[in-house]
């Protein structure tokens, strides 16, 4: 770290100590888990760098734009509509929650049977660790699970915290309780900011938004190819850097990417042999830098060769139907109805998930799935059950694996992780 760092990292009121450990424990994982891989597409360089250097630049643009007077937005989950955060000339940014490092910090407060997602977030701001956090001018929660609405009750102690209700239901009075979720986050953004928003902000902010979910729907149908062309690792890591990169960089350095991958392609270039298991992960989501379970998965022989979960397709697989509305009005009802096609394990009923977990596997040719649910995620381990039980009649092998961010578990996982590998080759 820079000393020109250190210094902003003091202006934000970081707890330089943990701060300096954390950096220090993730450099030896970051090498283990993507350095040491090889026949890496060389576009992941730009990837590479945006976490090996992730409390620097992209922190510094963060601060220098609140200093033009800019507000900085942060947020957890794919519910928060982003493009009314642009549109507002605001930065929305997502905040770190994938790391064991900070669950510790968080059970001095928060009872211990929590979920690790959780834990991780709010450790983060306890300990005055991450810079994301202390950059930020507002965090946006969301209701989709009952844990998180109870932990932004105690985190709003300490930072602001503005919290929008995700119906269970998508039923027709659902939706226009989601709508005018929209119009009152709109309203919110506009006072933050002192910025109304305009037709002209808004369809640029569609637009930018739905070309860089263009760009990872390229990545991941690229994923398809036999051999493939990148390892999960690798789009896993894609994925969660789109978060808090800013959107026309990263639609850039992901098109870029995709090129190379053609390339691959074409020339029957893969990362794995390719009669190499392909495994479809589905479930809870893996924030930066949770990489465990798709290490061992393809440390163990086989490839992830999709993600069906908040940092995967969830994040991208709808667009913004219409790029050029006519209203302000019109804009944000085009938002708010695409938000609520993303199939949470938080609504009921929740077929779609069901259905898209079956399509994500046909067409990835996946030869088996594995169900990931963070310990003490309720929502999703009990829709595992239904999840085992459909695969089951559409014959696609299934592994329900449930973990949290700590390494305790790797050497049982493992095993685990290759008996099905073995099932599946056998």
């Amino acid at each position: 770290m820079t000393t020109d760092n250190r210094e902003m990292w003091a202006e934000l009121g970081i707890d330089l100590k943990p701060h300096d450990a954390l950096l220090s424990a993730l450099g030896p994982i970051f090498q283990d888990v993507y350095l040491s891989q090889k026949n890496r597409p060389e576009g992941m360089g730009f990837f590479d760098f945006v976490v090996g250097d992730i409390h620097g630049i992209r922190v510094q643009e963060l601060r220098q734009h609140a200093m033009n007077g800019g507000k900085v937005v942060a947020t957890y989950c794919v519910f928060v509509p982003e493009e009314i955060v642009w549109a507002a000339d605001a930065i929305p940014v997502g905040l770190c929650a994938g790391t064991q490092f900070s669950v510790p910090l968080a059970e001095e407060v928060l009872p211990r049977n929590t979920c690790a997602l959780i834990k991780s977030s709010f450790g983060f701001k306890l300990g005055r660790i991450c810079p994301y956090v202390q950059a930020s001018h507002l965090i946006v929660g969301e209701t989709t699970c009952d844990g998180k609405k109870k932990m932004f009750e105690i985190l709003n102690q300490y930072q602001p915290v503005y919290v929008m209700e995700v119906p269970n239901k998508k039923t027709s009075l659902s939706r226009n309780l989601w709508l005018g979720e929209v119009l009152a986050f709109k309203d919110v953004i506009e006072t933050l900011t002192g910025n109304k928003l305009t037709l002209n902000k808004l369809t640029q902010a569609i637009k930018s938004v739905n070309e860089r979910r263009r760009a990872l729907q390229r990545l991941y149908n690229l994923r398809k190819a036999r051999p493939v062309p990148i390892s999960g690792k690798d789009a896993l890591l894609v994925t969660q850097v789109s978060f808090y990169d800013d959107v026309n960089r990263c639609i850039k350095q992901v098109n870029a990417l995709c090129d190379e991958l053609e390339k691959r392609v074409d020339s029957g270039q893969g990362v794995a042999p390719a009669k190499a298991p392909r495994i479809l992960i589905s479930g809870s989501p893996m924030a930066i830098p949770n990489w465990k379970l798709h290490h061992i998965v393809e440390s163990s022989g086989a490839v992830v060769v999709c993600e069906e979960s908040c940092t995967g397709t969830r994040f991208f697989s709808d667009l913004v139907q219409d790029e050029k509305p006519n209203t302000v009005e019109k804009a944000l009802k085009l938002i708010a109805e695409r938000y609520l096609q993303i199939h949470c394990a938080c609504f009921t009923p929740n077929e779609e998930r069901l259905d898209d977990i079956v399509k994500l596997a046909r067409e990835y040719q996946a030869d088996g799935v594995i169900h990931y649910n963070l310990q003490f995620c309720h929502t999703y381990a009990n829709e595992a059950v239904k999840v085992e039980s459909l695969l089951a009649k559409e014959g696609i092998p299934l592994l329900c694996i449930e973990t949290d961010y700590s390494e305790g578990d790797a050497g049982q996982l493992r095993t685990r992780v290759e008996a099905f590998l073995e099932m599946i080759r056998r």
